[in-house]
């Protein structure tokens, strides 16, 4: 009997995903990065950014944008600040080795900030900062994108998706994290519904004439939607400033100049701030994070859920059944960057 999904255990879609970077030129250091990165997606079933994620990377590459052995160059820039040079290669190796130096400055210096500079960014911001909640940090994580978005009440792109993460350290193995664009959707959502051949819901975008609409193909030619009108206007501002002239990288419809009509990943940079309780708090940090436990049993307790929630309801599934699965078309796709 013919499916259309196809069930691979965790190894297994590891390795298709590293064959694949590997394929396509990528260093070691860079595929292993990038399979963690996808990995993470695909068992929490974030499907935008999971496997189908490799197809887009593997293309980036082929298309001559990004530096498949670019060396990423850590630097020791202030007290409170590491900055890392992807050197035009992606992000996640970047972040790994600017990890170590934030979490060093911020338990020293109580806030720090990781700023990464010409990365091709491709990822959701959670992985990123549940890695600096687990050194038992709070984290905050920017970056724009491309300008797919319009402004509130325009009808060209000039924001990115504008993602923000946060997360805060718990007890236990799961961090309160919540990781949203700024935009009405995902990028990587509408081209998901493009694959499908399913109409997107209202009000995440508008045609290239300004008109609604929820053709993701018409979605995907005009111009994406902020959430929340001008309060998600402004937050997308927020992004573009402080991940790009704050840190002297690329605004969001810069990058898109940048790509030069190639449909590559973003180039641009990231910022990500770490702040210590303990430097806060002293000896009463015990204490208050206490407090904000029960700030969260609040919210669980009138049967609301906190973000993440249902993604690692999803984790623990997928670490319990040791597979995952994907539609046939996007295995096809990957055994063939393979092959």
């Amino acid at each position: 009997m013919m499916t259309d999904t196809v069930r691979l255990s965790l190894a297994d879609a590891r390795t298709l995903a590293r064959d694949a970077f590997r394929k396509a030129g990528l260093t070691e250091a860079h595929a292993e990065a990038l399979t963690d990165t996808v990995m993470a997606g695909q068992r929490d079933e974030c499907h935008s950014h999971g496997l189908y994620r490799v197809l887009g990377c593997v293309r980036t590459v082929k298309e001559g944008k990004v530096d498949p052995r670019a060396v990423p160059e850590v630097k020791d820039t202030a007290p409170s600040i590491v900055t890392v040079d992807a050197r035009y290669g992606y992000s996640p190796l970047a972040f790994r080795q600017g990890l170590p130096h934030l979490v060093e400055k911020a338990r020293t210096q109580g806030v720090a900030a990781l700023a990464i500079n010409n990365c091709f960014h491709f990822s959701a911001l959670w992985p990123e900062v549940e890695l600096i909640a687990a050194e038992g940090l709070a984290a905050l994580a920017l970056t724009p994108s491309h300008a797919w978005v319009a402004p509130a009440g325009g009808t060209k792109g000039v924001f990115g998706t504008n993602p923000i993460a946060f997360a805060w350290p718990r007890p236990g193995p799961f961090p309160f994290v919540f990781d949203f664009a700024t935009s009405a959707s995902a990028r990587g959502e509408i081209e998901l519904h493009r694959r499908a051949g399913k109409p997107i819901p209202e009000g995440w975008a508008i045609d290239a004439e300004g008109a609604p609409t929820t053709d993701p193909a018409a979605a995907l030619a005009g111009a994406m939607l902020t959430f929340g009108g001008h309060k998600g206007s402004a937050l997308s501002a927020m992004v573009e400033l402080l991940a790009g002239p704050l840190i002297g990288d690329m605004t969001s419809a810069e990058s898109m100049a940048f790509d030069a009509g190639v449909g590559a990943a973003p180039c641009h940079g990231e910022l990500l701030i770490a702040f210590n309780p303990t430097s806060f708090l002293g000896a009463a940090a015990t204490q208050n994070i206490e407090r904000a436990e029960a700030l969260f049993d609040a919210i669980l307790g009138q049967g609301a859920r906190l973000p993440s929630q249902r993604r690692y309801e999803a984790r623990q599934r997928t670490e319990t059944s040791g597979e995952i699965e994907i539609p046939k078309a996007l295995y096809d796709d990957l055994t063939a960057l393979v092959a």
